[in-house]
């Protein structure tokens, strides 16, 4: 079996939101909780998390929620750097693995089934990072295999992240997912007040398909 991995990217100031992301409430949960509990649920072995702004505070809540399901690595230098290099250093923190997803950490809904997906594509083309789409857009999270790890942390190109999927070529594959949690990142308060109807809505449509099964749970006379 393939072992997945997860590397959450959190070390940002949240400045365009006006407070903190990771730690906004969603339902009894936070941004960030909700965040890795997806990564976990949808296929990875354990999530690496990269931290920088109020690191000590984003690691005390994952470590009490999942133990050792999740490690840390601080980005020091969040408030000069970009996202490449929460990457890079996140790369370089994870543990063995075949491929492993990589997630903002402020894009808590993204539905288990987009993993699922994404990972049976990677099966069928291993040799290639996994993109979902949206609207025939590309979006988040792709599935990298960890033979591209060597390649993420030698690139020091400008454009960032970009640039860098962008010079992928024909080792790049996406696959149609039309999950709107894949194109939610939480960078204003109406992107939060989106995210908590998304999720609201997921919950009454599981509740409603609860209900129903239970009423159609017919069984053998004895």
């Amino acid at each position: 079996m393939s072992r997945l991995a997860g590397l959450v990217t959190a070390a940002g100031q949240s400045s365009r939101m006006g407070a903190f992301k990771p730690l906004l409430p969603l339902g009894e949960h936070t941004v960030i909780e909700r965040t890795v509990s997806s990564l976990l649920t949808g296929g990875a072995g354990s999530v690496t998390v990269v931290t920088g702004y109020r690191g000590d505070e984003v690691e005390a809540v994952l470590s009490r929620r999942f133990g050792r399901q999740v490690s840390f690595i601080r980005n020091g230098d969040f408030a000069s750097t970009d996202m490449l290099q929460s990457v890079r250093l996140g790369c370089g923190a994870l543990p063995c693995c075949d491929a492993f997803f990589l997630l903002p950490g402020d894009m808590p809904a993204v539905g288990e089934e987009t993993f699922r997906l994404l990972a049976d594509a990677w099966s069928e083309t291993p040799d290639r990072v996994i993109f979902p789409t949206l609207n025939g857009r590309r979006k988040h999270p792709p599935l990298i295999p960890a033979a591209f790890l060597p390649e993420i942390l030698s690139f020091h190109g400008e454009g960032g992240l970009r640039a860098f999927w962008g010079q992928l070529g024909g080792r790049l594959r996406t696959v149609p997912a039309e999950d709107p949690g894949t194109g939610l990142d939480l960078d204003t308060p109406e992107d939060y007040r989106t995210c908590l109807a998304l999720l609201e809505g997921r919950r009454r449509q599981k509740a409603s398909s609860d209900t129903d099964l239970k009423q159609h749970d017919w069984r053998e006379p004895r």
